[in-house]
């Protein structure tokens, strides 16, 4: 099989995602109907068809943690994101919640999902069993919906302060960057089930390890790299739209007072 064969051939139905979506999109025109917003749903929308449906997802199945990890950065920090971004403006996520709108919650579940579905156990169940996985996917969409609902909120005032924000965002990149260091530098162990892939079943193992010449090795620091430096462009991208946030509403200064004549 040649790469180009395999880009076409590769791709997968899922009719839970394409419902998923059809009823993301029904819903949000039935609510908030037809406005400049939408662009944003339908950006997350379309990126989470793509990653689940895609030879990405093919590849993740077993075959490339590289991949695997990709679909977790964009499951945990674009859909969501995209998705409170297409919100109007007059939208209210809270605080109804005390515990949804705690920042140190938010950054609990944005970083501790990372850390969570790469322990081993879990991240081997998550490509071995289908309910695992589905729950991997449920659970990565909303920690990062949790995550950045303190920074994205529709509502300026249920935001973080922009100082607060880019505190928050940094730590959670230094967080990320952390554990993708210790993956990229780490012997073939985070998720042994890549080292090992079971049966060959899309005829796929051949072209993965002599045209791509991706071995277990280097898939695994692949992997690292992509939640060390991607993971952290992201996060910084969204400190430098805070710092234009802050800056964007500048102190009004004091009212001037006219001398008696």
């Amino acid at each position: 099989m040649t790469t180009q064969q395999f880009l076409i051939s590769a791709w997968t139905w899922n009719t839970a995602v394409l419902i998923a979506a059809a009823l993301a999109l029904v819903t949000y025109v039935w609510a908030f109907g037809i406005n400049q917003r939408i662009v944003y749903l339908l950006a997350g929308v379309g990126v989470f068809v793509l990653t689940l449906l895609s030879p990405l997802n093919a590849l993740a199945a077993g075959y490339l943690f590289s991949a695997h990890m990709l679909q977790h950065i964009l499951l945990l920090l674009i859909v969501p994101a995209l998705l409170l971004m297409s919100l109007p403006c007059w939208v209210s996520l809270g605080p109804r919640s005390w515990f949804i709108a705690n920042p140190l919650v938010g950054w609990a579940a944005g970083v501790g999902a990372m850390w969570l579905w790469h322990a081993r156990p879990l991240c081997n169940a998550a490509v071995s069993s289908r309910l695992v996985n589905t729950l991997q996917i449920a659970s990565l969409l909303l920690l990062g919906a949790i995550f950045w609902r303190q920074i994205l909120a529709p509502r300026e005032q249920e935001r973080m302060s922009p100082p607060a924000a880019v505190l928050y965002l940094f730590s959670a990149c230094v967080a990320c960057s952390i554990l993708g260091i210790l993956i990229t530098f780490s012997p073939v162990s985070v998720c042994p089930i890549y080292a090992q892939p079971p049966a060959d079943r899309l005829g796929i193992a051949n072209l993965i390890q002599s045209n791509w010449t991706i071995t277990p090795d280097k898939d695994q620091q692949i992997g690292g790299l992509l939640m060390w430096v991607p993971m952290c462009l992201v996060y910084l991208s969204a400190i430098v739209a805070q710092l234009a946030r802050w800056f964007a509403h500048p102190v009004a200064s004091a009212p001037v007072t006219e001398k008696p004549l």
